[in-house]
């Protein structure tokens, strides 16, 4: 069990710098969507970065999976594979920004975006933190979470100071939205300041035989990230498309993107706890593979991931109707889709886990075919649901998508790397916990003080429950 206490102690550190800035993030909502920018307005910044997701995929090319599988080799030298994943993304990020800024024009226009300058700026933002990867991975692998955390909380408070200044004190309507383009840059900027030492003793490297093992790794697993970020991000860009228009009284398809953009904002909580998760167990499991207990290991691991998740999903699934003050009046109608996106994102997450085998046997290439099953079924999803059932039909396409990833994921490992999850529990809990949301939110509690409190107990009761179910397997040695 000293494991999987280390690895829960650097998954709450690594939650430290991941929830806690999002939630200093989240002071940024009032003032974007209730003080600043209309429905329209969000809508662009929502499409913005949409691509950014996507694009930042590529700037990464993968090598940060590829610096943890080579740099945990037997034998293998960590500081030169730093310097050859390092000089790997500062080449690619590097030429990628050239041509982003070079034809940001044409991609303005093609985006119908209101200032090209925007494409510059979310450019330069990303050739920083594609600079900074290889570093955060370092600091992982080298098992520093406090100084991770530190880093993300710092670059958020400097955020949100950026965001409060440019938009109240020294706002210029002619740039309007673009602040927030600029306020993310001049942010992330810090994070070079915070590696200065580090980037200072890298030397750019390249090795004939190790470098294009690491692209070979590394490629496939860039095009799973690509899959994965449009079946995450092509939702929001094809509500703008596919809605038709007079869905909603009042409200355009452009205007929707926005709405939709800010629910998934709050379903974005589910997703948070992942990448914390994932912060921690990905140079846990490249660690631990070796182990002749690895399998029975990783399945524990996956077994208690599940119950956190399904704590995550029920806190925030029956508070919705206090979270939802956090946003202006006009964004609201979108709240009840964030319980099918916290499951979606629940699957999702699950994917990440059991997806480990491929990363162990270098067959990463398994990892593009599953992704790219799901970004099909995203696409298509998406395309005839949205015009039927709206922002609702793309939340069900996001969950089509991710659960049937992670069945495939699951189906296809159990055949070449076998792990022994306990697939019955497992699901039981999620259909389990999702019910309890779906009953408890039928429950109509006018006092928000009464109703906070009601929920509060359905979830010490859930808790409680957990604990009766799991206390006697919990301290049990592992093999």
């Amino acid at each position: 069990m000293s494991k999987l206490k280390r690895l829960a102690g650097e998954t709450v550190l690594y939650g430290l710098g991941s929830i806690f800035p999002r939630m200093l993030n989240f002071l940024l909502l009032p003032l974007h969507t209730i003080d600043m920018f209309s429905k329209a307005e969000y809508g662009e910044i929502t499409k913005l970065y949409a691509f950014v997701g996507v694009i930042n995929i590529v700037y990464m090319f993968g090598m940060e999976t590829a610096y943890f599988r080579f740099a945990t080799k037997q034998g293998a030298d960590a500081k030169r594979i730093f310097n050859l994943a390092q000089t790997s993304v500062v080449i690619i990020s590097g030429t990628i920004t050239f041509l982003l800024i070079a034809f940001s024009t044409p991609i303005t226009a093609s985006l119908q975006i209101s200032n090209s300058q925007f494409v510059t700026w979310l450019a330069l933002t990303m050739l920083v933190d594609a600079i900074v990867a290889i570093p955060f991975a370092r600091l992982r692998l080298e098992k520093k979470p406090l100084l991770f955390a530190t880093a993300k909380i710092l670059n958020v408070l400097v955020l949100v100071g950026l965001n409060y200044y440019f938009l109240k004190i020294s706002f210029d309507p002619e740039v309007g939205v673009g602040y927030v383009f600029l306020a993310n840059l001049l942010a992330n900027a810090c994070f070079l300041f915070f590696f200065v030492k580090t980037l200072l003793s890298w030397r750019p490297a390249w090795d004939k035989s190790l470098s294009p093992q690491m692209f070979q790794y590394a490629y496939p697993v860039m095009i799973t990230g690509v899959a994965g970020m449009i079946n995450e991000m092509f939702s929001r860009t094809m509500m703008e498309w596919r809605l038709p228009e007079n869905f909603y009284d009042g409200i355009t398809s452009k205007e929707a993107g926005g709405i939709f953009g800010v629910s998934y904002k709050f379903a974005v909580f589910m997703n948070l706890g992942i990448q914390a998760f994932r912060y921690a167990a990905e140079p846990f499991f490249f660690s631990n593979a070796q182990d002749k207990d690895s399998p029975a290991l990783f399945a524990k691991v996956n077994h208690y991931f599940i119950i956190t998740c399904c704590v995550v999903l029920l806190g925030i699934g029956i508070n919705l109707d206090l979270i939802k003050f956090l946003t202006g009046e006009d964004f609201r109608m979108g709240m009840s889709i964030v319980p099918v996106l916290l499951l979606a994102y629940l699957f999702l997450g699950i994917y990440y886990n059991i997806s480990i085998w491929f990363k162990l046997t270098d067959k990463t290439y398994y990892g593009t075919v599953i992704t790219v099953i799901g970004a099909v079924i995203t696409i298509a999803g998406n395309y005839i649901l949205i015009p039927m059932y709206g922002l609702m039909g793309s939340a069900v396409a996001a969950l089509l998508c991710y659960s049937s990833m992670a069945i495939i994921c699951y189906w296809l490992g159990q055949r070449i790397y076998p792990i022994p999850y306990t697939v019955s529990k497992d699901v039981g809990y999620i259909i389990f916990t999702y019910s309890i949301l779906s009953i408890v939110n039928q429950i109509v509690i006018d006092n928000q003080w009464l109703s906070f409190g009601f929920h509060m107990m359905v979830i010490i009761i859930f808790l409680g429950f957990i604990y009766l179910v799991e206390r006697k397997t919990f301290g049990k040695p592992i093999g």
